[in-house]
């Protein structure tokens, strides 16, 4: 079992987005539990949508609603490959719980100066905990010198970040709207490829050269 904490402490970065899109695209690899312990609840709502789509769900996910604390108690009686939570904007208290249970902790940002600023907070929290944690541009525009600059800041600062990017692309929201993963809604799409190429380099990150094989158990 590896757990991906997915964090961020300011609004609009698309954390529950990142969760869901990441989870749909590793549970072609492995069984995938989501966990939410935003108070806002959203991932739970996003749920509800999916359960109502019924035969149009390409992949299974488990989905869970938690407080932190009860987090380490839920990975010792699952057996998913992959465990992703949804943490609270405010990092501290339980949350700071859940992130002790991280194999890695994605921190979404969109490249902009307020989100690095933000982003270089989280990091420095995290760092306090000890899991490995890593950046992701996301809504990064399709054209422009802004993602570029971010990036190359991103470096100068030696912030650990992907060297994936999810683009600005209206089929992650369609896709979150319809209670889908964008690789279930569509799969050729460059959107699918996108966070394809994010779930492979998640899975480097993790140690996980290869798909993860049926039926594999425990964490580590």
């Amino acid at each position: 079992m590896k757990v991906i904490v997915v964090a961020q402490q300011k609004g609009g970065a698309g954390k529950t987005m990142l969760c869901v899109q990441l989870g749909a695209a590793l549970a072609e690899r492995g069984r995938v539990l989501l966990i939410d312990t935003d108070p806002q609840q959203t991932l739970t709502r996003w749920a509800a949508l999916r359960a109502a789509r019924g035969g149009e769900t390409k992949v299974p996910l488990a989905i869970e609603t938690l407080s932190g604390w009860r987090v380490s108690s839920a990975l010792s009686r699952h057996g998913a490959d992959f465990v992703l939570v949804d943490t609270p904007p405010k990092l501290d208290g339980e949350a700071r719980l859940v992130l002790r249970e991280a194999d890695l902790v994605l921190v979404p940002m969109q490249p902009a100066l307020p989100d690095l600023w933000a982003a270089e907070t989280v990091l420095g929290l995290i760092g306090e905990i000890g899991p490995e944690a890593a950046l992701v541009l996301n809504r990064v525009p399709a054209s422009g010198k802004l993602a570029a600059e971010i990036g190359a800041e991103l470096a100068r600062r030696g912030l650990p970040h992907l060297a994936a990017t999810l683009g600005n692309r209206v089929l992650f929201a369609q896709s979150f709207a319809r209670g889908l993963g964008v690789s279930e809604a569509a799969p050729m799409s460059p959107a699918a490829a996108e966070i394809g190429a994010l779930a492979a380099e998640v899975g480097e990150r993790l140690g996980l050269a290869q798909p993860v094989a049926a039926g594999r158990e425990g964490r580590g």
